[in-house]
């Protein structure tokens, strides 16, 4: 556990290292809200965009996990390690070859995580509703937005899938850029 003296100077040197480095902050939010603007606008190149982009991770990090698998063959759990690094490569290579269809199919797993979210949430909710005194209810609602998130884009389909990415990757980058900005200005701005 972390006494309240260490919990306090990390704190401090994290706020000193905000404010040592706002700029950069400040610019990674301008950033991240242009890139939210452009997904959406144009949502269904961003649902591609991030299509390929995970198609290149998975292609990536599969062929690296190959390598040193083979390269640790001895270890214990070689052959699991080996499936893993296998489903990786061909999960990327499916993505990379038919990149609209694994559009929908990163869609559907979308709708169904945001459903599983949002039930997780409220459940969340309505089991710490004592203990939150009156938060809880920000939980319940954001359970609910969830799930009708989830339900916009489940039963939006085919056509949900050339938007949903793109909006729901734009507005975290919009909300995430904002905050950013937030936090450097604050920075600049402080006495500490």
């Amino acid at each position: 556990m972390t006494s309240p003296e260490e919990f306090a100077r990390l704190q401090s040197a994290m706020s000193r290292a905000v404010k040592a480095h706002w700029k950069a902050f400040l610019f990674e939010g301008i950033l991240l809200v242009i890139l939210g603007i452009a997904a959406l606008i144009l949502p269904p190149l961003a649902s591609l965009a991030i299509t390929i982009f995970l198609g290149w991770m998975f292609l990536i990090s599969g062929i690296g996990g190959l390598v040193v698998t083979f390269w640790a063959r001895n270890m214990p759990g070689f052959w699991w390690s080996l499936i893993s690094a296998a489903l990786a490569v061909l999960a990327g290579m499916v993505l990379l070859a038919r990149p609209m269809q694994a559009v929908l199919t990163l869609t559907i797993v979308l709708g169904a995580y945001f459903l599983a979210e949002g039930v997780a949430t409220i459940m969340y909710a309505l089991e710490h509703r004592r203990e939150l005194t009156g938060r809880w209810s920000w939980l319940l609602i954001s359970g609910l937005v969830d799930i009708v998130i989830s339900f916009l884009v489940i039963t939006g389909l085919p056509s949900s899938a050339e938007w949903a990415i793109g909006i729901l990757v734009g507005v975290n980058l919009l909300f995430g850029g904002a905050t950013l900005i937030g936090i450097s200005l604050a920075a600049r701005n402080s006495n500490t």
